[in-house]
């Protein structure tokens, strides 16, 4: 992969960290793109997700936890913006 596809790439996850988030700390980056890549899997491959989370339920467990902070920093935030 070319460096500069992947700097621009990576511009679109800090992006769009930004926008659910309102913070673009790698970490949180890092958490956005796992939280992506499970969702787009759950939704166009179940059996694979179903598999995964079987075979790995402390995983699955923090995938769960995953997506709910994921979910509550994004309520959070668009809370904050309707204030502003």
């Amino acid at each position: 992969m070319k460096e500069e596809f992947q700097g621009q790439f990576s511009a679109l996850i800090e992006k769009y960290t930004d926008l659910m988030l309102g913070d673009t700390s790698e970490e949180l980056q890092e958490k956005i793109k796992m939280w992506a890549l499970y969702t787009h899997i759950s939704k166009t491959m179940p059996p694979l997700a179903k598999h995964w989370n079987s075979q790995y339920p402390d995983a699955k467990k923090e995938m769960i936890d995953l997506v709910r902070e994921i979910k509550e920093l994004n309520e959070r935030h668009r809370k904050n913006q309707k204030k502003a």
